[in-house]
């Protein structure tokens, strides 16, 4: 066994959409619902990029991260998987209470094919570049800058899309961890201090 970290899971972003719907759309009643549980046994327990992934896209997703509580259930997941790696925790674990929480299958699934266009754009950009701002040091720095926009996500609900730009933010590390792009991790620290600012204004 060894530590949770990034190493494992898809490569690029369209690859771990197919792996989500794949595991989350073999049933197709209208009532079906989508567990937290379901999403982690899709990329595993193990690896922290594409779980960042999951939570930013759930949160940026037109007709599910729209949803009261969304971003803060989003918040919940990263906090608590942010604060294993820091730990450094062999696996990543969720309560059962958390796990059990659930979307709609169908607005999941209808919110999921259409992120495929802007998949397969973004996986054109990324490749691996500063990868030691991904890994060790970087990783744990990453982890810690996730840790923080989680405890503010709640927060967030009240500033109109500051929510997104939050979401948008983890997605943006979820992916520098999963290509091992620190340009990306960058570009990702740039905009949470943007939404940090934002938030700030708002409430000041």
């Amino acid at each position: 066994m060894h530590e949770a970290h990034e190493d494992e899971g898809p490569t690029n972003l369209e690859q771990l959409l197919r792996q989500l719907e794949r595991t989350v759309g073999h049933e197709r009643r209208s009532e079906a619902r989508v567990s937290l549980a379901l999403l982690v046994e899709a990329v595993g327990d193990r690896a922290f990029g594409p779980l960042l992934v999951i939570a930013g896209l759930i949160t940026v997703m037109p007709l599910v991260g729209d949803i009261p509580g969304v971003p803060t259930l989003m918040a919940l997941v990263v906090a608590l998987s942010a604060g294993q790696l820091l730990l450094r925790r062999k696996r990543l674990w969720l309560p059962g209470w958390l796990l059990r929480r659930s979307l709609s299958q169908r607005g999941f699934l209808k919110g999921l094919r259409r992120l495929y266009p802007l998949a397969r754009w973004t996986d054109r950009l990324l490749k691996p570049r500063l990868t030691g701002l991904t890994r060790h040091l970087g990783l744990r720095f990453i982890a810690l800058t996730c840790l923080a926009i989680a405890l503010c996500m709640p927060l967030m609900e009240f500033v109109p899309f500051s929510a997104t730009g939050a979401g948008a933010a983890l997605t943006a590390f979820g992916l520098a961890l999963i290509a091992r792009d620190g340009i990306v991790a960058l570009l990702a620290l740039g905009a949470t201090l943007t939404t940090a600012a934002l938030v700030i204004q708002a409430l000041w």
